[in-house]
């Protein structure tokens, strides 16, 4: 799931609309509508804002828990991940988090 869609699905689970949503996070309803299409991404400071408004963990919203349960990625690792390029894929972070994964488990082993 991307985060458009978490964003989305956890904004109509609180349900809000995108201009109750725009007016508590002090945005315009279009900025909401283009963070729902995947047009634009929130900064990491209004995805914090986002996952306390919403009700939803910062980890849930862009995507870092994973699966199997593994350990969340530490605040450094998230930055790293989410401010190499702003424009790159959700596929290309994705791939960015499990490098930083891999090299966590390989420093850990020296």
């Amino acid at each position: 799931m991307s985060l458009a869609s978490r964003i989305k699905d956890s904004r109509k689970l609180k349900g809000y609309t995108q201009n109750d949503l725009a007016r508590i996070m002090d945005v315009k309803a279009a900025t909401i509508s283009a963070w729902e299409v995947g047009r634009n991404e929130p900064s990491i400071e209004m995805l914090k804002k986002l996952s306390k408004v919403l009700g939803v963990s910062f980890d849930y919203l862009t995507g870092t828990m994973d699966e199997s349960g593994e350990k969340p990625l530490s605040r450094n690792q998230k930055l790293v991940a989410y401010s190499i390029d702003p424009d790159i894929s959700d596929d290309e972070r994705q791939a960015i988090i499990e490098m930083v994964k891999a090299a966590e488990k390989f420093r850990r082993r020296i």
